[in-house]
């Protein structure tokens, strides 16, 4: 048994299975090595009754060995004084309210969940503050049934969280609306956190199994031809009218390359490698990817001043970091252009159908795009008939007009004896 020092700490590697490291010098003090690469401080002890007790201290890298050790200390304290430490928060955390739970699902379930992205823990974080908070946040998790989260999909459904934020950020505000698809997503968000909630022992169900999400329609908006033309002529106007040139390339790019819009607003010049002609994501929704970059996208990124000191392809007008204010010209391009409704996520879909419906496969569409999955490059499908249509109309066309002896449509076509089955 090694005395839990930082040295040690640092020296620690991988593990192939859950180990525990005991210290030598302070009885019940223990370091948990998971293989997800989770260490976590803890004292083990045995209370009144006899029954052996763990209290996680903290993760390592949050508590220093010594903070940790002294944490062991005092808990300790308290068992020699006929305390339970590791009882008392578990009742604790039995009688949190919903709102109490967020916070702790929040500050310890990453422990629990590390492949889980952090933006996937800022968008829970916004659905659970934003709806859940609002609608539960009083209710104790005890008492909360199926048909409380039932009604809370369909509250928010309604719009019952509703509400116009200021943000943080100066001249900031968050609208928050409901909808059936909001609604969908802030329950999921709900489901998994009572999920955590039930395996941590902190009640024996999860009230939100069994309960049916909104059914949903997916949306796929394809700019046509015409739609893609007003919008070059939006920008063009735009441009001449001052609007920031930075946010209209940011909107160049993502309708040229198919990329998400953070992975081109927050793009790095490190990561353009204008020899391969691709942009190399070390981090993106998916992991790290690839995007490739045709002639025209090569174009736009070669004409862009960059800013001295600034790693940013696309740095923010104030400050340090990358450009935020694209969603606020878009909102302009589209009134400019007169296409009601569309999204930025739609300039992806954009380019999608225009590779398929031009003849592109599904496996190098999905390729292009980043996909991870078959399944989600599947839904453009049914555009790979278009090049199909277009050989199957030129063809008939033909023969029709040879059926017809001549014409526009070329040469008639003999027709062969058919030879009998022997």
């Amino acid at each position: 048994m090694p005395k839990l020092t930082k040295r040690f700490v640092d020296s620690l590697k991988s593990v192939e299975q859950d180990t525990l490291y005991r210290d030598d010098d302070l009885k019940g003090f223990a370091l948990r090595a998971k293989p997800s690469g989770v260490r976590t401080w803890l004292v083990q002890y045995r209370n009144s009754a006899g029954r052996t007790r763990k209290l996680a201290l903290g993760k390592v890298g949050v508590l220093t060995p010594e903070e940790a050790r002294q944490r062991a200390r005092k808990a300790l304290g308290r068992v020699a004084d006929g305390g339970d430490p590791s009882a008392t928060r578990h009742d604790q955390r039995k009688d949190v309210t919903i709102g109490q739970l967020v916070e702790i699902y929040l500050k310890d379930g990453k422990a629990d969940k590390p492949r889980k992205k952090a933006s996937s823990w800022t968008i829970d974080a916004s659905n659970l503050h934003r709806h859940v908070v609002p609608l539960l946040g009083r209710k104790a998790l005890s008492s909360l049934t199926m048909a409380d989260v039932q009604r809370f999909q369909r509250d928010v459904t309604d719009g019952k969280s509703k509400a116009d934020i200021k943000s943080p950020k100066k001249r900031g505000r968050a609208r928050v609306t409901g909808g059936p698809g909001t609604a969908a997503r802030a329950t999921m968000v709900l489901a998994s956190m009572l999920a955590w909630a039930m395996k941590r022992g902190m009640r024996a169900d999860n009230p939100a199994k069994g309960v049916r999400l909104n059914k949903l329609a997916r949306r796929e908006r394809f700019l046509s031809g015409a739609e893609l033309a007003k919008l070059g002529e939006a920008m063009a106007k735009l441009e001449r009218q001052g609007v920031n040139r930075s946010a209209l390339a940011v909107v160049r790019m993502l309708i040229l390359t198919g990329a998400r819009r953070n992975e081109i607003a927050s793009l790095r010049w490190e990561h353009v490698d204008f020899e391969r002609k691709a942009l190399r994501l070390p981090d993106s929704k998916t992991g790290a990817k690839v995007v490739p970059l045709g002639a025209p996208a090569l174009d736009v990124l070669a004409v862009l001043q960059r800013r001295e000191g600034s790693p940013w392809v696309f740095p923010a007008t104030r400050g340090k970091g990358h450009l935020l204010g694209v969603p606020a010209v878009w909102r302009k391009l589209v009134k400019a252009a007169g296409l009601k409704g569309v999204r930025l996520h739609d300039l992806r879909h954009g380019f999608a159908s225009v590779a398929v419906a031009d003849g592109g496969s599904l496996y190098l569409v999905g390729k292009v795009l980043g996909h991870t999955q078959a399944a989600t490059t599947q839904r453009y499908a049914h555009l790979q008939l278009d090049p199909v249509r277009a050989v199957a109309d030129r063809t008939s066309r033909k023969i029709a007009e040879a059926l017809k002896g001549g014409g526009k449509g070329g040469n008639v076509i003999k027709l062969g004896k058919r030879r009998r089955a022997s």
